[in-house]
């Protein structure tokens, strides 16, 4: 089939912001005296959003959670993200040319599990906001990754501009994925798949068509060789 769409995975994908990501957890957990180790974050949690990291740190943990503190530990961790994503620098080298050189050829969305708020500021931040047709984000979806809603929707959403740019809308769409998380969301929606080898080695990305070491590697012809095979 030949390609309709691109949708981009933000989150180590695009944005060089888990770091910034896990600080602002450990900050908004500080008072209640939750430590999140870097490597337990990124072995346990990382493709989680931000409700589904407290969920998921408060079952491990054996503490009490309720929806009310759940809401205050989300707010609290935006605003810490919101403060340290002004200090800049958060995309990844090349990532804002690899966006430029997909959207000059076919419609291009995202989904991700960060919050809507984080990602339009960043890309805002970065002159590249108007480049993605559409972007779906934490909450957007009745359930995230590693369900296939995300992408799903995402697809939904840019066949009216593959259909607009004389595409077919019911082409072929391909995924750029740094997580197993997001990998299995996207395959499980019928998408292709390019992994990229910024967050895990590239022989622990399983399931995507091919890997590339990183986003400044990502091109057209890249895009379009994973929709040509059987």
């Amino acid at each position: 089939m030949a390609l309709s769409g691109v949708i981009f995975d933000f989150d180590g994908v695009l944005a060089d912001s888990e770091p910034l990501h896990l600080r602002a957890f450990q900050q908004a957990l500080a008072p209640r005296r939750i430590t999140l180790e870097s490597a337990e974050y990124y072995e346990r949690y990382l493709g989680f959003d931000d409700a589904g990291v407290f969920r998921a740190l408060a079952d491990d943990g054996g503490w009490a959670l309720t929806e009310a503190a759940l809401a205050e530990l989300i707010a609290m961790k935006g605003e810490y993200f919101e403060a340290l994503a002004h200090q800049g620098g958060a995309l990844f080298p090349g990532a804002a040319d690899a966006v430029r050189r997909i959207a000059d050829e076919v419609p291009i969305a995202i989904a991700s599990g960060a919050l809507r708020s984080e990602i339009e500021m960043l890309l805002s931040a970065a002159d590249l906001r108007h480049y993605f047709a559409d972007i779906v984000a934490s909450g957007d979806t009745p359930r995230s990754k590693p369900a296939p809603d995300p992408y799903a929707k995402a697809v939904d959403l840019l066949r009216g501009s593959t259909s607009a740019a004389g595409l077919d809308p019911n082409g072929c769409f391909v995924a750029i994925e740094d997580s197993n998380w997001g990998i299995e969301s996207a395959r499980a929606a019928g998408l292709r798949c390019i992994g990229i080898a910024h967050t895990y080695p590239a022989d622990m990305l399983h399931g995507a068509d091919t890997v590339l070491p990183s986003i400044d590697c990502l091109d057209i012809d890249a895009a379009r060789i994973v929709c040509q095979r059987s």
